[in-house]
């Protein structure tokens, strides 16, 4: 058997969320065909390994150089030395564009580089910051591919980091839709029981203040149907999104299981999905969804607008502020259950038509394979 790939992956974070998710699904999927070393910007936030399979190689490092400081060459050359060690690299998002900006400063013996970005945080939500536009500019000249998974991203990729056309590679996120066909437990959220004659709304996401989720549970609280609201995920900004339910004197409206594997096991328990994000681009929340036979009602972020079916479409567009978000959240929650059926029935018929992960995963394997010069490596 070939020797296994060395990967190294440098995450902004690794608590799952969609990007994590996705590289997560990959590493399963590649098996023992690659082992993996992670790293995290952000000190002890690796939530996502609850999600790798057993039995997959891997270790979370113990002693790698920060991917976040000030920019200087000593730093860039230390994290380019640790980076030599491996047979390939993937970085994700801002927060570790710094093993990009490495690799173009010191890339003598330096493997191949990937770049993965999936979207914005907070602070880059509504404008990017031009300095940082200039930064990436710079620092993926070196990079062997940028990979985004939306329309958006791609244009972004393209017209403002004024990357060549051959690096960028648009790979939709994508899942295995099969799954999600099967029908939940109605105890597969822990604390969780549907009531009679309520409406579920649930959200899975990481708990980060560009998830806005505070904006969720005020829009929840303001509706007058009798609904309940689950929230999926762990982060920062839990005691946030508790503070504004009690405000709201929510009570038992909220409920708040932390991080849960495998969505397909529960995200049929709800009636819709919603998303209250700043930032965007192809959430997998949104596949899974769509996939589970669920509506969606999200604000305008990202490719969301092009993921639905157009019938869908009226639940998102112009969903810009807490009113607007409650009002359709109301409209569906008000709607007839076969109504909200009928419209999740064709989400699902296009998640399964083209957003299932078969797609994903050989163009992901190609690509890795491709750059370090061993084509067959993840097949």
């Amino acid at each position: 058997m070939p020797r296994p790939v060395n990967i190294l992956h440098l995450h902004s974070s690794f608590s799952l969320g969609g990007k994590e998710a996705r590289a997560v699904r990959l590493m399963n999927v590649f098996g023992d065909r690659a082992r993996h070393t992670i790293v995290s910007g952000m000190e002890g936030q690796y939530g996502a390994r609850d999600a790798i399979a057993t039995g997959i190689d891997y270790e979370i490092a113990q002693n790698a150089p920060p991917l976040t400081g000030n920019p200087s060459v000593t730093r860039y050359e230390a994290i380019a030395a640790y980076m030599r060690r491996f047979d390939l690299v993937l970085t994700y998002n801002w927060g570790a564009i710094d093993g990009a900006m490495a690799r173009r400063v010191a890339s003598k013996g330096v493997p191949p580089l990937i770049h993965h970005e999936d979207g914005f945080n907070a602070d880059e939500a509504k404008w990017l910051k031009p300095q940082r536009n200039i930064y990436r500019r710079l620092a993926l000249t070196k990079a062997a591919a940028l990979v985004v998974p939306s329309e958006t991203l791609e244009d972004i990729a393209l017209t403002i980091w004024k990357q060549p056309r051959a690096r960028v590679h648009r790979i939709a996120n994508g899942i295995d839709t099969a799954l999600y066909a099967k029908k939940p437990k109605f105890n597969a959220i822990p604390g969780f029981k549907r009531k009679p004659g309520e409406v579920v709304i649930g959200t899975l996401a990481g708990l980060r203040e560009v998830k806005d989720l505070p904006m969720l549970v005020r829009a929840v609280g303001g509706m007058s149907t009798r609904v309940r609201l689950v929230i999926v995920g762990e982060g920062p900004e839990r005691q946030a999104i508790l503070d504004t339910a009690e405000r709201m004197g929510m009570g038992d409206q909220l409920v708040m299981p932390g991080f849960l594997p495998n969505p397909h096991a529960y995200i049929g328990l709800f009636d819709m999905l919603a998303l209250s994000s700043k930032s965007e681009q192809f959430p997998i929340c949104v596949i899974e969804a769509m996939a589970a036979g669920l509506p969606i009602v999200s604000t305008p972020v990202g490719d969301v607008l092009r993921m639905v079916v157009p019938e869908n479409r009226a639940y998102i567009e112009d969903r810009t502020q807490e009113v607007l978000l409650r009002d359709a959240l109301e409209a569906l929650a008000k709607s007839p259950k076969e109504g909200r059926s009928w419209l999740g029935e064709k989400n699902r018929a296009k998640a399964v038509a083209e957003y299932d992960e078969a797609t994903m995963i050989a163009r992901y394997a190609a690509l890795y394979g491709g750059v370090i010069g061993r084509p067959d490596a993840f097949s």
